[in-house]
């Protein structure tokens, strides 16, 4: 795979899977875009970045539940590369609570409008510039879009929108030729739970309880999640669209 002059922005590449997403990205020669709301880890993902083949990323410092951060986000994108062929959305985030939390409702639409609205507003921005460059859409999900978790309503809930808002604008893309994925994590070795505000030892716990009901018998790497995003994206899937990947060592079977 060869994304030389290809142009892909990947959200919330500061930390976790998008920075993965990115330096992998980035060693297959794409020109990069890398949207995050923390400077000084975003700046140091870029110049991770610029070493794989000496190309600059552009770095956006942007919050994608931001409506004016989501249309500087395009505008820079253009303004310095003048197209765009593949958008990542990958930025989201996590509150533990089910419906007997009490703040289940803002939690709920803190999730959302990151998880979800963030996601769509973006899109429907970068879908004309797509368009020209018969580009696409990867969407990072989570296999608990069809799991449920317990205490992650709201999270779960979004990720399921998500594989839906993947399908319905495959179906409306299809004709303009681009193409719309979703890669479907399982548990993967990043700090997402330590943000969502798990102990270390909780993560090992939990991290351990999921490694021995999963056939087999390992958490993802966050390159593994990478890999899928970049074969979606390239021309080896140029006749997949509208499908949920899952890449969690089959924790969805069981």
């Amino acid at each position: 795979m060869d994304f030389k002059d290809k142009v892909v922005l990947i959200t919330g590449a500061s930390s976790g899977l998008g920075a993965a997403i990115a330096v992998y990205m980035s060693q297959l020669s794409a020109k990069l875009v890398l949207v995050g709301r923390n400077k000084k880890n975003l700046e140091a993902v870029a110049q991770q970045c610029e070493k794989s083949k000496g190309i600059k990323a552009l770095s956006v410092i942007a919050d994608v539940s931001k409506e004016a951060d989501v249309e500087r986000i395009v505008n820079e994108t253009i303004n310095h590369f003048g197209k765009l062929h593949v958008l990542v959305n990958n930025a989201g985030v996590v509150e533990l609570g089910g419906i007997k939390d009490t703040a289940a409702l803002s939690k709920y639409d803190k999730i959302m409008s990151t998880n979800v609205r963030g996601v769509l507003q973006l899109t429907m921005l970068a879908v004309p510039h797509l368009i020209k460059t018969k580009g696409n859409i990867v969407n990072i999900s989570s296999i608990v879009s069809t799991r449920a978790a317990p205490g992650m309503l709201a999270y779960c809930m979004s990720k399921a929108a998500l594989d839906h808002f993947t399908k319905c604008i495959a179906l409306d893309l299809a004709a303009d030729g681009v193409r719309v994925n979703a890669v479907n994590p399982g548990l993967v070795k990043t700090n997402i739970l330590n943000v969502a505000g798990f102990s270390d030892v909780e993560v090992d716990s939990l991290s351990k309880k999921v490694i021995e009901t999963t056939p087999l018998g390992k958490l993802a790497e966050a390159d593994d999640i990478a890999a899928m995003v970049a074969f979606l994206a390239s021309d080896c899937a140029k006749s997949i669209t509208g499908c949920t990947h899952p890449v969690d060592s089959g924790k969805s079977l069981v």
